[in-house]
């Protein structure tokens, strides 16, 4: 799956391991808004990583949580879905805007038998230093969002946005450079 090779979502070690990070995001979910402390170390627990002073909103929704990696001072406003069948990396003082979504996985778009018997592969996504993602923004398996860019809320991002870019729109675009 890392490999970005077919598998199998039914793979029982695949399916321990989302049941395992579905226990934590019930109880990080369940947090109310004055248990800090906790919501922090349960990410702690959930995550690949995490830096000082991130924080993700409940409610937050991933597949494994072990492959995804967030850096210092980054906020993942309510209602995220990371899906990390591969890794997602997101850089320092990334604002991530209400039901944002980051979808690593793929399915076969040529091969309707692989589709239908439920084979399926994923790609990775980077998200660099100071990135803003508006709200509803779509990230696709396989993209990397540059540092210092700006992608305009409900956009569906699926090619790669270079450093210093507003890009907006269905499917994303770049609008202009930024300083």
């Amino acid at each position: 799956m890392l490999r970005g090779e077919l598998y199998r979502e039914s793979d029982p070690e695949l399916v321990a391991s989302r049941v395992s990070c579905g226990k934590l995001l019930d109880r990080f979910n369940a947090t109310t808004a004055d248990r800090n402390a906790e919501r922090r170390e349960l990410l702690s627990e959930l995550l690949g990583s995490i830096g000082d002073d991130s924080s993700i909103m409940p409610r937050f929704q991933c597949d494994y949580g072990t492959y995804i990696s967030i850096g210092s001072n980054t906020f993942l406003n309510y209602d995220a879905i990371l899906l990390d069948c591969a890794p997602i990396t997101i850089g320092d003082d990334v604002s991530i805007g209400p039901r944002a979504q980051l979808l690593t996985a793929l399915h076969p778009m040529e091969d309707h038998e692989a589709r239908r018997t439920r084979w399926e592969s994923a790609l990775p996504i980077t998200i660099g230093n100071n990135v803003w993602l508006g709200g509803g923004v779509i990230v696709c398996p396989g993209v990397t969002i540059g540092d210092n860019s700006v992608i305009g809320a409900g956009s569906v991002v699926t090619r790669d946005v270079p450093s210093h870019t507003f890009a907006a729109g269905n499917p994303c675009r770049a609008i202009r450079a930024l300083p």
